[in-house]
């Protein structure tokens, strides 16, 4: 089959390549899954996974990409809970090839059935981007009705999403990120926008909740912003500065079936509208890594043909 696959932790993007692997073997509890679409996350080539097995020996060449909807052709022993034939999408492990390759083996328990009505293109956007925003907001942030929530990188993959999910549970959403933002976050729902390249971010005020995608120095001046008894929870880097009386919250997002099946009947019902940007062929997919290349909204590779 042919895969993405990494093998020079040296190299970054230019290590990339188009390869043919062997079959990928389904485990106990695995399925094998043909990719109709994948995503990725761009920083994975900085990630220790992405290089070495739970036990930490090497695993190059490696197959990035975590993010796949597709369909079941194979069963592991013991699987249960999926057909072959069955559409899916879900999350890849991180510690094993991923899903920039026209097969992949995936536990079953990672992956939730796909509505025929939803497309592979628009499930292969959810997965990371949908329960990162969901986990961050709800399970860490616990947010609320009536409170403000300022997410960061408002017109990306995570942060669109989370835009949609805090303004459907009533919250009020201060999205930012760069000028050409602005428009795509507002129409998502942000009631307002910071251009964080020409605005000043302390003047949002008080917060009840941050959602932080981007680290640095955006996540320390991020914590003086929320209010006593708020939350600061980022996906980025380890919190260092703590809000005043609140909580800093670092965390990796975690797979859950049934969250996915939830997003995925959000979507359905237009609740929900992940923001696809690039869709690219997988021919193209190593230079999709590439940094200034991708717009707003999450790049998408084209596996096969649905």
């Amino acid at each position: 089959m042919q895969a993405i696959t990494v093998q020079d932790r040296d190299a970054g993007v230019a290590g990339l390549a188009l390869s043919k692997l062997p079959h990928p073997h389904a485990a106990e509890n695995d399925v094998i899954v043909e990719v109709h679409a994948a995503g990725f996350t761009p920083g994975e080539l900085d990630w220790p996974a992405t290089w070495t097995d739970r036990a930490g020996r090497d695993r190059t060449p490696s197959v990035p990409g975590h993010e796949l909807s597709g369909v079941v052709t194979e069963l592991g022993y013991g699987t249960t809970g999926l057909t072959v034939g069955q559409r899916v999408f879900g999350l890849a492990d991180w510690a094993r090839n991923g899903s920039l390759a026209q097969y992949t083996a995936v536990e079953a328990r990672n992956l939730a059935p796909l509505p025929a009505d939803v497309d592979h293109i628009t499930a292969a956007a959810l997965p990371i981007s949908g329960l990162t925003a969901w986990q961050a907001l709800f399970d860490h942030a616990h947010l609320a009705t009536g409170q403000t929530v300022l997410i960061h990188g408002a017109a990306g993959g995570v942060g669109s999403l989370a835009v949609q999910m805090a303004r459907e549970a009533g919250a009020r959403v201060i999205g930012t990120g760069r000028a050409s933002g602005r428009q795509t976050a507002r129409d998502l729902g942000a009631d307002a926008f910071v251009d964080l390249e020409a605005e000043k971010l302390e003047e949002v005020g008080e917060v009840d909740v941050v959602l932080d995608v981007i680290g640095g120095e955006i996540l320390e001046r991020s914590a003086a912003l929320v209010r006593p008894g708020g939350t600061l929870v980022t996906i980025a880097e380890p919190v260092t500065v703590h809000p005043r009386a609140g909580r800093g919250i670092f965390f990796v997002v975690e797979p859950d079936r049934v969250r996915l099946a939830d997003l995925a009947q959000r979507v359905r019902t237009g609740r929900l509208k992940p923001l696809v940007g690039e869709v690219r062929p997988l021919t193209e997919a190593a230079s999709a890594f590439a940094p200034g290349k991708r717009g707003h909204g999450k790049t998408i590779i084209r596996v096969a043909e649905s």
